[in-house]
């Protein structure tokens, strides 16, 4: 009896694990903190976000132009722009000023995103709020994974204040 029982869900685990894995995103990349020194060459800059009044989901990719991977933002095409071909300098400075479009802005944050092997694929500038106006200095939820010949970028606002936002409370269910 205990056999029969256990078979099934055995199967259905499986056929889950199965189903899973087909959808997975792709091998995940770690980031860095990197300084502006790092950043040298030319570079295919992503601009996503800033496209109100202090737009949260704000950030800036920065490709190495002679990138095996290609950059792109997990979003419709109307929440980012692209520029080709921006010399290192040039870049930084044009990322920094597109993240400073919300008025709590307080800092911006240079990383690298890291292939699995270790080598610099590009660069993430996020902006850095003071942590008064929404509880935390650091806003977003971003993620990097390797799909062929694409780096996919997943751009959230991290759950907590996604919720605040949308007129909800962070304290749990009402007492």
């Amino acid at each position: 009896m205990i056999e029969r029982i256990k078979t099934p869900y055995l199967a259905a685990f499986l056929l889950m694990t199965l189903l899973s894995a087909s959808c997975a995103p792709g091998m995940h990349l770690d980031t860095r903190n990197a300084m502006e020194s790092d950043v040298q060459g030319s570079y295919r800059v992503i601009f996503f976000g800033c496209n109100f009044f202090n737009d949260l989901e704000t950030i800036v990719l920065l490709q190495k132009e002679d990138s095996r991977y290609t950059f792109e933002p997990y979003a419709p095409d109307f929440q980012y722009s692209v520029a080709k071909g921006i010399a290192s300098g040039d870049a930084l400075a044009s990322a920094e000023k597109f993240v400073k479009c919300n008025a709590s802005f307080h800092r911006a944050e240079l990383s690298s995103i890291l292939a699995p092997d270790g080598t610099v694929l590009g660069y993430e500038l996020r902006p850095l709020y003071f942590p008064l106006t929404y509880g935390l200095e650091d806003v977003l939820d971003t993620n990097y994974f390797i799909k062929g010949d694409k780096v996919v970028a997943t751009i959230r606002l991290v759950p907590a204040i996604a919720k605040k936002l949308q007129g909800g409370t962070d304290q749990g269910k009402d007492r």
